[in-house]
């Protein structure tokens, strides 16, 4: 059974230049495939989606164009909480929240707050997020931890460093998807994807579709995974 389905949204802005358009709409009509993707990942009943929707490297992008992403964020996050309720989606947002714009970080925990005791699928929205600033953050408050007697430092362990990350109690991808020609992880979930499978497509974010997805799936599905042996 697939517990967790991540995927790095690459390619907006290629689209939209290949196209003859603005960045900006390169990223709405990314986001219209979100939509796409957790279709799919019901009727497949994946229990989690992680989506790497901005990471702490956007903040180099123009004012302009990080203004309307942060804008088109919450209006499609507020747009879909009614879908998202009545489909069971509980959603998180999931990153360094002290980099939240006041007003994206009150969106977002409001909805967080509608959708919380929802279970058919946990949508994760990967934003303001590093992996290596995650790991960093995290082994900072197991330092403290160790400094404060809450444990010693024999009783670390690879939970111990789990429990402690910005992702803490959901299960590693069993496999992560990257769109736009791409084949690396930009510093995405580098702890978590020791042992998860990759499925790199040419395709930009806005071409992507439900039989790139069946492929990956399909491809998954009929691995047999050995774990090292």
């Amino acid at each position: 059974m697939v517990q967790h389905m991540a995927i790095i949204m690459d390619g907006n802005r290629r689209w939209a230049k290949k196209n003859g358009l603005q960045s900006v709409r390169g990223h709405k009509e990314g986001a219209n495939v979100v939509r796409e993707v957790v279709k799919f990942s019901l009727e497949k009943k994946i229990k989690h989606v992680s989506l790497y929707t901005f990471s702490i490297e956007n903040f180099k992008r123009p004012e302009h164009e990080k203004s309307f992403l942060f804008n088109l964020l919450i209006n499609e996050a507020e747009n879909g909480l009614q879908e998202f309720v009545g489909n069971g989606v509980k959603v998180r947002f999931i990153g360094d929240r002290s980099l939240f714009p006041e007003d994206v970080l009150s969106a977002c925990q409001k909805i967080e707050n509608e959708t919380k005791n929802l279970d058919k699928l946990e949508l994760h929205f990967l934003f303001c997020y590093g992996s290596r600033q995650e790991i960093v953050e995290g082994v900072k408050r197991i330092v403290k931890k160790v400094q404060d007697g809450e444990f010693s430092e024999d009783e670390i362990s690879h939970k111990t460093v789990e429990d402690h990350l910005w992702t803490a109690g959901i299960p590693e991808p069993d496999f992560i998807i990257r769109t736009g020609g791409v084949k690396r992880l930009s510093n995405f979930l580098l702890y978590q994807a020791a042992y998860s499978d990759f499925y790199f497509f040419d395709c930009m974010w806005p071409e992507m579709t439900s039989k790139h997805l069946e492929k990956a799936w399909e491809s998954f599905t009929g691995t047999k995974k050995r774990f090292g042996v």
